[in-house]
């Protein structure tokens, strides 16, 4: 079990994310935000790991995550993403998507734009369920079905595709500049271009037999054909966007809801999921082959894989390690990083050496020496 400082904060965490590092930058993060739900009152907080300000506190070791400032949230915050070094979009469960803005001289939190109900059923609120951004673009998906796309710097809205889902859109990432990756309560995974004016995906993938709820999505940051889903099952599944129509491989990872699911962004053979079972797994693969390797799947005791054979001709040296079921060829390994705990682990994020998790249990929990 590897150290780590645990943070009780008096508010259930929805949602925690790292403030972007600049990629000039050799230093990990010290700078994380997290959103709250299911509480009177709900916030979004600004914490530091930097030892500044850490010294001579009563209430705290070295290292404790100290708070810098928080701002009331109208709603559950079902999202949370860095705009940039300052801002902070929020999806909330009124439907409304928010940019706060981080003032670094004083330490205080505005918010700088809002749009109210963005998602909305006729005669009632929707709820934003998930937001991705690349400056200053925005997208939000939602309980009604839609896609939204905003800019940062205008009031209106951009696109709206209005009828992307018949179900409730759960999570969006971008794949490329140009195109995102939906998953839905009905177990689907759908491509979306931007370039093409069609308010239909360019691609629909899904799970075959029951048709399981999928709550989460990330991309490989490498190769961005791979992609990673969980779900309502607490199975990790892998997809291969470019060929197939179903996942190449299932992995048994939870007992209970994944709620997210993150490749380590610069080393990406390391992936981490959080789940409703209290659990918090690292899930590393080893490759003794010249694969690149987060393809090439693999066996423990507590996995099983059941992973769709290569396709007929296709090039192997491409293929990688989470595409692969010969586990002579690679292994995976997954780690459990918590101590035991019965409450749910809501949300994680992971940059350079640096972990950050929040739980229902009203705790953030901070690794700095995640092992990768």
């Amino acid at each position: 079990m590897e150290a780590i400082n645990a943070k009780y904060v008096s508010q259930k965490i929805s949602k925690t994310r790292w403030r972007p590092v600049s990629h000039s930058s050799l230093q990990p993060p010290e700078i994380f935000a997290t959103g709250s739900w299911d509480n009177e009152d709900n916030r979004i907080s600004i914490w530091s790991i930097g030892s500044n300000g850490s010294t001579g506190m009563e209430d705290g070791f070295e290292g404790d995550p100290q708070l810098l400032c928080e701002h009331k949230h109208d709603g559950d915050v079902l999202d949370l993403q860095f705009l940039d070094q300052n801002r902070i979009v929020t999806a909330s469960s009124t439907g409304a998507v928010t940019i706060f803005r981080h003032h670094q001289n004083s330490q205080t939190i505005s918010i700088s734009q809002l749009w109210a109900r963005a998602h909305h059923y006729p005669c009632d609120n929707a709820p934003c369920t998930g937001v991705v951004c690349s400056s200053p673009e925005i997208v939000t998906v939602g309980e009604d079905g839609r896609i939204i796309v905003f800019r940062a710097d205008q009031e209106g809205v951009i696109r709206v595709i209005e009828n992307a889902d018949s179900s409730t859109i759960h999570a969006v990432t971008y794949l490329r500049t140009t195109e995102i990756l939906t998953v839905n309560s009905i177990g689907q995974l759908k491509l979306w271009d931007f370039r093409q004016q069609s308010n239909s995906p360019s691609q629909i993938l899904s799970l075959t037999g029951d048709r399981v709820p999928l709550h989460c999505v990330d991309r490989h940051p490498n190769q961005q054909h791979i992609v990673a889903t969980g779900g309502q099952d607490g199975m990790l599944c892998v997809w291969d966007v470019r060929q197939g129509s179903t996942p190449f491989s299932l992995m048994e990872a939870h007992t209970a809801e994944m709620w997210e699911v993150h490749f380590h962004p610069t080393n990406p053979d390391h992936l981490f999921t959080c789940s409703e079972d209290g659990s918090l797994l690292h899930w590393e693969t080893s490759s003794h082959s010249d694969m690149p390797s987060f393809l090439q799947g693999g066996r423990n005791s507590s996995m099983v894989s059941r992973s769709a054979m290569a396709p007929a001709g296709g090039n192997q040296s491409l293929i990688s390690a989470w595409l692969s079921g010969d586990s002579s060829k690679g292994r995976l390994e997954t780690t459990h990083m918590l101590p035991s705990q019965t409450l749910s682990v809501n949300s994680l994020d992971v940059l350079g050496p640096c972990l950050v998790c929040g739980t229902d249990g009203e705790a953030i929990f901070v690794n700095r020496q995640v092992l990768i």
